[in-house]
């Protein structure tokens, strides 16, 4: 029925404006899903220091684990209408390898503020958070968290020594608007507008907008894990990256997972950890 509604609603006000629908549709694209259920709080989030910072207007809340000083820093980034509780199994394997675990509720998302967020508010909170608590040596990050973690990398000086783990992050945002618009049935002057604003915001072409983009340019040793079957974020998309293989990247397949079950797997948290700890004394 809510879908129902906002078709109606988008096809109504494309036929007078479509700038203006393809505003409204923006917004509707940006804003997470809540549950209204309250989470449970694993026990080691009783644990952590409670940490903020301002981004714009807004408090984004987040966790952090400290370790020994100048031990490597790690950032867990979450997905859309997800947020960082649900990664405890990670935090706890990172700090058994003495690292300093960061992690926060992305604009929007569990207890941070906001009603929306893009790709771009993510990747500067992302930024923002390595100027305030320093240099991150890894960031993991799942789905959109992971597309707003190789944006942000990308941004970051000294690549050989940092860390990139992707797990079935959104790879091409053309993608995730095609199946939006396909499911609002969005006529195509709307969907014109659409990514003309989604450009206008970013001062960038909509190919900015790529996993596959970012990992390629910032060259960071990159551990990325991906099923065939992922709904979400197709798996067809990473083609381009298991195909030219390039050296920077270890790239993993999964089958039956899908895009949810596959960063709580045993085997791949393993495979995660091995692979951040990798190199380190």
């Amino acid at each position: 029925m809510l879908i129902g509604y906002y078709r109606t609603k988008f096809r109504t006000i494309g036929m007078i404006s479509p700038k203006k629908a393809a505003s409204l549709a923006f917004n509707l694209f940006c804003t997470p899903l809540k549950s209204g259920k309250e989470p449970k709080i694993p026990t080691i989030f009783t644990k952590a220091e409670k940490v903020s910072f301002k981004y714009k207007n807004l408090t984004v809340r987040g966790y952090r684990w400290k370790a020994e000083a100048n031990t490597p820093k790690v950032l867990i980034a979450h997905g859309f209408s997800s947020y960082a509780y649900k990664f405890e199994k990670y935090i706890i394997a990172l700090q058994k390898k003495g690292f300093e675990v960061l992690a926060f509720d992305a604009p929007a998302h569990g207890s941070s503020d906001g009603e929306r967020i893009n790709g771009i508010n993510y990747r500067d909170c992302i930024l923002q958070i390595e100027k305030k608590w320093g240099a991150l040596y890894a960031i993991i990050g799942h789905s959109f968290g992971g597309f707003a973690a190789s944006l942000a990398m990308e941004k970051l000086p000294d690549h050989r020594n940092r860390k990139l783990i992707l797990i079935a992050p959104a790879t091409e945002t053309k993608t995730a608007i095609a199946q939006f618009t396909a499911m609002m049935k969005l006529s195509e002057s709307v969907q014109s507008a659409l990514i003309a604003q989604i450009e206008k915001i970013a001062n960038e072409p909509l190919t900015y907008f790529s996993t596959v983009r970012a990992v390629n340019t910032a060259q960071i040793p990159t551990l990325w894990v991906h099923d065939t079957e992922d709904k979400i974020c197709p798996y067809i998309d990473t083609e381009p990256i298991r195909l030219n293989k390039p050296n920077h990247v270890q790239f993993i397949t999964t089958e039956g997972l899908g895009h949810n079950k596959i960063y709580r797997d045993p085997k791949i948290v393993k495979a995660i950890i091995d692979f951040t700890t990798l190199g380190l004394p």
